[in-house]
């Protein structure tokens, strides 16, 4: 935290604070006794955000992401290693399970163990978030890894409505679907849905193709397999200038590497070392899988969902799914905005504080979102805290002959674009700060 940082702000004024009262002791000391309100609290802030902004919670968006440690994190059991979507599999992290209403406001959030895989917490966090919220009407959305056999059984079992991404490699079941051009409907520019039943178990199964998914996808296996092949055409060219005989089970196993390191398209080529004449005593015999080209003309850009909603339309699923990118987006906001990583903490309870901190001012910054909205001002709160940064705050000493100096803590006033803002947002700024006790008792004093 910069030394400076609560000189910047108006904290010290709103709280009546001297600036030498808020330090970076006292701010630790203050996590500590936070954490046991974390229920009261998103009781009250759901509750609030329904009366304000009329949000429903019966929809609620699913996903977990990572954060990580900076230190060893010893004393804390959570940290441990896994996969990592920051990039740092050097670090220890702790995994975060956040729920966010259709809107993307911030119901509430559980904090596992770095090296729990996303399917283990979606039974204790679907049982947690329904303790709290009730489970009436309540539909969950989620993304593919969580659909475990497991998952969707209790979840079907428990009679709980769902739409949850399925891996892509369940896609081959519904080839023939995916293969016959009747049933296609048009929800998006570029987005075709088609409805099917799951053989199995009797699922509403939601087969989509994105046209610039596919795009996409056929550039990663073009690029995956031109390197494939440039790899291989060096490794024949080095078989053929050879003067001497190569072994061909270590040829082999540079094979295993190349394909190993292109693995997007590595199913695409069929390799074999196959004795000869030459010097080298072998050569290699390269075809393509024409199935894998088959297959790939026939799902790239496909990707299916599992439901077992049987009153929602195509569209109705298919966009509710697609809502998932707002929980996807309150974790750019809390990491990137927010600075939930690296977390400097080592005790476990200080970073559950300090997780929640950061789910509290998250909280906030979508009110102002959802405020800024309905006033018609966009949607970016970082537009809106930039502009409200420049209005500052100064002293004005006025000496007189009977009491000493006065002092006072006025406000700036705003400029055009800024009174435009506070008008559209219903903020009227005072034009005096009260001054800190400890400000005031000083003057006193001099005086």
């Amino acid at each position: 935290m910069p030394k400076d940082w609560c000189r910047r702000t108006a904290l010290a004024d709103l709280l009546h604070l001297g600036d030498d009262d808020v330090n970076k002791d006292r701010l630790y000391r203050a996590l500590d006794h936070l954490l046991k309100h974390k229920q009261a609290l998103e009781a009250h802030l759901s509750k609030r955000c329904g009366e304000l902004f009329a949000v429903q919670n019966e929809v609620l968006l699913y996903d977990v992401t990572s954060t990580y440690f900076e230190g060893q994190a010893a004393a804390n059991p959570q940290a441990q290693r896994g996969y990592s979507r920051d990039h740092r599999p050097d670090c220890k992290q702790v995994c975060i399970a956040l729920v966010v209403t259709f809107d993307g406001f911030p119901l509430g959030y559980e904090v596992f163990a770095g090296n729990v895989h996303d399917a283990r917490t979606l039974q204790t966090i679907v049982a947690t978030m329904e303790a709290r919220h009730g489970v009436l009407g309540r539909v969950w959305i989620t993304d593919r890894g969580m659909a475990s056999a497991d998952n969707l059984a209790w979840l079907r079992q428990t009679a709980r409505r769902y739409i949850i991404g399925a891996p892509k490699s369940e896609l081959k079941t519904f080839a023939s679907a995916l293969a016959t051009s009747d049933g296609w409907r048009t929800v998006q520019e570029g987005v075709e849905v088609k409805l099917v039943r799951h053989p199995d178990t009797g699922e509403t199964v939601i087969l989509c193709r994105s046209a610039d998914r596919r795009s996409k996808e056929r550039a990663i296996h073009d690029k995956f397999s031109q390197r494939i092949e440039v790899a291989l055409e060096r490794l024949s060219s080095r078989i053929a200038r050879s003067k001497k005989r190569l072994d061909p089970a270590a040829l082999n196993r540079q094979i295993g590497r190349i394909l190993q390191q292109n693995q997007r398209a590595a199913a695409r080529f069929a390799i074999t070392v196959q004795p000869d004449s030459s010097p080298a005593g072998c050569r290699l015999r390269i075809a393509c899988n024409a199935a894998f080209d088959d297959w790939a003309e026939l799902s790239e850009g496909a990707y299916l969902l599992r439901s077992n909603i049987d009153d929602w339309s195509d569209q109705q699923l298919w966009k509710a799914y697609i809502q998932l990118t707002q929980a996807e987006a309150a974790f750019r906001i809390q990491k990137d905005q927010l600075n939930l990583r690296p977390i400097w903490h080592q005790r476990e309870d200080r970073v559950q504080a300090h997780i929640l901190v950061c789910f509290l001012a998250f909280v906030l910054w979508k009110s102002l979102e959802m405020w800024q909205s309905r006033a018609g001002l966009g949607n970016s709160p970082r537009t809106i805290l930039d502009e409200f940064a420049r209005i500052q705050s100064h002293d004005v000493v006025l000496p007189t002959t009977t009491h000493g100096h006065i002092r006072l803590r006025c406000v700036t006033q705003p400029d055009a674009a800024q009174s435009t803002l506070l008008n559209r947002l219903g903020i009227v700024l005072p034009k005096r700060m009260r001054l800190p006790e400890q400000t005031l008792s000083s003057l006193v004093t001099n005086a």
